[in-house]
């Protein structure tokens, strides 16, 4: 437990072998994906983000001039809770690859809630307060290969709920000369109706809460609004100054 305390406050981000989740799942989901990506564009273009959303099929959403674009395109959308699956997205994608991607997140869905609860003992947080935070909570997918190791990076919402015990990593990647590059990232994030703010146990006049409180949804709102930019929304939820109001 300690070990995995001391990665994670130290490299924000491991490779998980010996993880449960079979090979075969793994190869099954990395060739469907392939297949997908493969598909002439009119039959991609079937998924396209639509005008004011970002979830779908296509390139990154642009907020302004000077953002950064990634090199591909993508295919984003929320999977979990299921009721926010969007009918036109999941529900519509081929019976093989949709069948292969349910495999996959039953899998990591509950990989996930026990990393969470090793996370959560080595804060020394109640039993289940950090279970509670994720549960039935939003997994989203933008699609991609993986070896059998699984990568494991701590988001900002870890690093906000440790109150920075858990510090956040900014995800890079390099571009491939010679071939494709196709990754398959879900992100584990708190329900729709939680709060987002460091767990009380970790609050002291020592270590105060060094971002402002908000609702998930009021986060995903704001977040995909900005420009995405490395970390930059984390340093626009901190708290700048003595007059901003943190409530528990």
């Amino acid at each position: 437990m300690q070990e995995l305390a001391n990665v994670l406050c130290s490299w924000m981000d491991m490779q998980l072998v010996n993880h449960g989740v079979r090979s075969s799942i793994l190869e099954k989901l990395k060739y469907e994906i392939t297949e997908f990506y493969k598909l002439p564009l009119e039959e991609k273009m079937k998924y396209k983000m639509r005008a004011g959303d970002v979830e779908g099929y296509g390139l990154s959403v642009i907020r302004s001039e000077d953002q950064k674009i990634d090199w591909g395109d993508r295919f984003y959308m929320i999977t979990n809770p299921i009721h926010r699956r969007k009918p036109h997205l999941f529900p519509e994608l081929l019976p093989s690859l949709r069948d292969s991607l349910e495999c996959y997140f039953a899998e990591l869905q509950k990989l996930a809630m026990m990393l969470l609860g090793f996370m959560a003992r080595a804060l020394k947080l109640e039993k289940g307060e950090m279970e509670e935070l994720f549960d039935d909570g939003m997994q989203l997918i933008p699609v991609s290969f993986l070896p059998d190791a699984l990568v494991v990076n701590v988001g900002d919402i870890l690093e906000i709920v440790s109150n920075g015990v858990y510090p956040s990593i900014e995800h890079r990647a390099t571009v491939n000369a010679e071939k494709e590059r196709i990754s398959i990232a879900m992100f584990f994030k708190p329900k729709f109706s939680a709060q987002i703010k460091p767990a009380n146990s970790l609050i002291n006049p020592q270590n105060p809460p060094p971002c402002k409180q908000v609702s998930m949804e009021k986060y995903f709102q704001d977040f995909f609004s900005r420009k995405m930019d490395g970390k930059s929304f984390l340093d626009h939820m901190k708290i700048k100054n003595e007059e901003e109001e943190y409530t528990t």
